[in-house]
């Protein structure tokens, strides 16, 4: 039988920093600029543009008495958003006649009468030329003081606005059942405490339930006679169930240092089950375990499973794929991880793979516990895992390693072989990649390093390090630091050097790099887009059981920062018990529609730059976006368009028919439009759908590919629009071999 592994050791890093508790030590000026220094103070792709005619707020008829607001229900007003909104549809009439690549994408009436435009290359002296325009300028950026109250994973994807719509916190996923497919769940944890739930019927195992964890069940069919419990004897599945659904504002600290901000799951009133195919000291699950637990998961009556786990693909015939796309068409909503085996195509894992997995690529958080590093003018955050700190400041000259073999983004050395010039004493400054941790730390500590700092290698964060197992592993104090941070510090060679022995804790703002680990589409055989959807996965901090640190340190309960594709997914599996909270009558489809086709666009970065990363396979439909899915005005099925593989010479044309689904409460009116062309592969497709609400349709995608098109991935998009406003979109994809 095919094994499953949960994926790289990496995905359970612990960012843990030995430090004086209680240290006031300011976050240094490097970190607070990084932070909060905007690059840029206008968006020159989108404008608004100010039409004639007062708005609601000041227009002489409609503007209301000192003391009270507008009244919408009278008939002036309606008479006159009536006018305005005519007005605004002359304008968009100019825009098709005279500016054709111009969208609106808003509109207001009460504060502005006025419309927001994307402009696709017009100019803002075309768009002031229009007879209904006053003024038109580009759209300001604006930027939050970093504001260290608020937890950044949920501000990211926008949960808490999205709880908004459904009463806050107290209603985010109440009573949808969320089956978490792991190592178990330790219901001691302060986040899974069920003060205030209701009485619940207990499945399972009980020493292992409350009205919070509802289930505790244990899938082990390899070693049956060992007996194992569903007890929670490894972290992982605890700090995943945590992501889903840690009650709302729990404290924290990690090794001593203050959190700033209650924890809270993306939907802090979901009820869990433990469905623990990793007991005991297990490290991997057979595909049986894993049907088994999905099985009585649904039995259960679960609303969704999540699976952070990922093993080796099997093409469109891999039962475990099909048993996820099987249980979903029955109404069970599987959140999957893509795998921790990027960067590169085709390394999407199994279950991830199945068509209807809610399948979940990772990004960057941005904060850290931290422990400074100061020499010179810098001041450097540094992260640690399985490696030894520092217990008093330690104070020596940078030796900064460019011997040997060095990795091109840092420039540094890898210390994966023995270094031939000696760093007695030294803090020594080398490169991630090449070789383990382990290996490049103990070279370093073998050369005479008395601490050692790794420079990440990738965009974002310091990471935490993990050890690979070995005997002897190196007992030197060793860090990790950001790919910028190191640049900084490299500078400095030989001059004397700080490493604190108090923590930080810091929100830096280096959210959205992709992580260079997160696992990429296509599919093999059918060559379908994966990850769908990308959520945060590298530093994301949250629950652990408790035996894993010091409970007269963190007196709240232990926590910690994990990386990897395991940490996105139950990002995604709490979106989708928030959105089935607020939407009980949405298909699990629905769900994944809703939650896949309104991830922001734009917004996610290349692993080791600034540069936007676009490539589908990598970043899927975008960033999850909870506020946008929860107001999902229509579902695409399925939700990517994928043609397949294009023989080179075959020169063919294929159509597609698309199902779309109006999600809203009355009649609308949906336009598709598909773009996407270049070498010799061209999408295409328009036209419009009126929908009654929870009435259904098809819009057909045409691929046409020539002959001789060029080998590799071509993709596109559908985009959905109502009234020039885009309400959706889809990845377009096909493979030419």
């Amino acid at each position: 039988m095919q094994r499953m592994r949960l994926g790289l050791a990496a995905a359970m890093t612990v960012a843990l920093i030995a430090s004086v508790p209680g240290g006031a030590l300011a976050i240094s000026p490097k970190v607070q600029a990084d932070s909060t220094t905007p690059t840029a103070t206008v968006d020159q792709a989108y404008a608004l543009v100010q039409l004639a005619g007062d708005p609601l707020s000041t227009y002489s008829k409609t503007k209301p008495p000192q003391g009270k607001k507008v009244d919408f229900n009278s008939a002036t007003v309606k008479s006159y958003r009536a006018q305005l909104a005519a007005l605004r549809n002359d304008f968009r009439q100019w825009l098709r006649a005279n500016a054709p690549k111009a969208q609106v994408t808003g509109s207001w009436d009460i504060s502005l009468n006025a419309v927001s435009v994307k402009l696709n290359g017009t100019s803002l002296d075309t768009l002031r030329a229009a007879p209904q325009a006053i003024r038109a300028e580009y759209e300001g950026l604006y930027y939050p003081t970093v504001d260290t109250t608020v937890d950044p994973d949920l501000r990211i994807i926008s949960a808490m606005d999205a709880w908004a719509q459904d009463g806050g916190q107290a209603n985010a996923g109440k009573g949808v059942k969320v089956a978490i497919i792991d190592t178990g769940i330790d219901i001691t944890h302060p986040c899974f405490s069920d003060a205030g739930y209701p009485k619940q019927t207990q499945l399972g195992d009980t020493h292992f339930t409350n009205n919070k964890v509802i289930v505790a069940k244990v899938f082990n069919n390899k070693t049956p006679g060992r007996a194992y419990t569903a007890e929670a004897l490894q972290e992982h599945g605890t700090h995943v169930a945590g992501t889903v659904a840690c009650d709302y504002n729990t404290p924290a600290s990690v090794a001593g240092v203050a959190i700033t901000h209650g924890i809270s799951g993306v939907a802090p009133r979901a009820l869990l089950g433990n469905y623990n195919i990793f007991p005991g000291d297990v490290q991997n699950a057979r595909s049986e375990d894993i049907l088994n637990a999905l099985d009585a998961a649904y039995a259960d009556e679960m609303d969704i499973d999540n699976m952070s786990l990922g093993g080796g693909a099997s093409g469109i015939q891999d039962l475990l794929t099909m048993a996820v796309d099987n249980l979903d068409q029955a109404g069970m909503i599987s959140a999957v991880a893509a795998g921790n085996s990027g960067p590169g195509h085709f390394t999407v894992e199994s279950p991830g793979s199945a068509a209807r997995a809610l399948t979940a690529g990772a990004s960057t958080v941005g904060h850290v516990v931290f422990t400074p590093i100061t020499v010179g003018d810098v001041t450097a955050a540094a992260v640690t895992g399985d490696f030894a700190t520092v217990s008093s400041n330690l104070t020596a000259p940078l030796g900064v390693v460019t011997e040997g073999a060095t990795d091109p983004t840092t420039e540094l050395g890898t210390a994966c072989a023995p270094l031939a010039t000696p760093l007695t004493g030294e803090i020594a400054l080398i490169s991630r990649g090449g070789c383990t941790f382990s290996t490049k730390i103990r070279n370093a500590q073998i050369a005479g390093a008395a601490a050692v700092l790794v420079a990440n290698n990738v965009a974002g964060d310091g990471i935490g390090m993990a050890s690979d197992g070995t005997p002897d592993q190196p007992d030197v104090p060793a860090y990790n630091v950001s790919l910028s941070d190191s640049a900084a510090l490299k500078l400095h060679g030989n001059e004397l050097t700080t490493i604190s022995a108090t923590g930080v804790y810091a929100i830096t703002g280096k959210d959205d790099f992709m992580a260079g680990f997160s696992s990429q589409g296509p599919t093999d055989v059918d060559f379908r887009v994966k990850p769908d959807v990308v959520a945060p996965g590298v530093n994301v901090l949250s629950s652990i059981p408790h035996q894993f640190c010091d409970a007269a340190v963190d007196t709240h309960g232990c926590f910690a920062f994990f990386q990897g594709t395991s940490m996105a997914t139950p990002h995604l599996a709490g979106a989708a018990a928030v959105v089935l909270g607020q939407h009980p009558t949405w298909s699990s489809a629905q769900v994944r529609s809703a939650i896949v086709n309104t991830a922001d666009q734009g917004v996610l970065k290349k692993s080791t730059s600034t540069t936007l990363e676009t490539d589908v396979n990598i970043v899927g439909a975008g960033r999850e976006n909870l506020l946008a899915a929860v107001n999902a005005a229509v579902a695409i099925e399925p939700v990517g368009v994928s043609f397949g593989s294009v023989p080179s010479g075959s020169g063919q044309t294929t159509t597609i028919a698309v199902k779309l689904t109006n999600l809203g409460a009355g009649t609308e009116t949906f336009d598709a439009a598909v773009s996407g062309n270049g070498g010799g592969v061209g999408f295409s497709g328009d036209g419009s759908l009126r929908l009654a609400a929870g009435a259904s349709g098809t819009v057909n995608v045409t691929m046409t590919a020539l002959k001789g098109a060029a080998a590799g991935g071509h993709q596109g998009w559908l985009t959905i629009k109502v009234g020039g406003s885009e309400v959706a979109h889809a990845a377009v994809y096909a493979f030419v071999k």
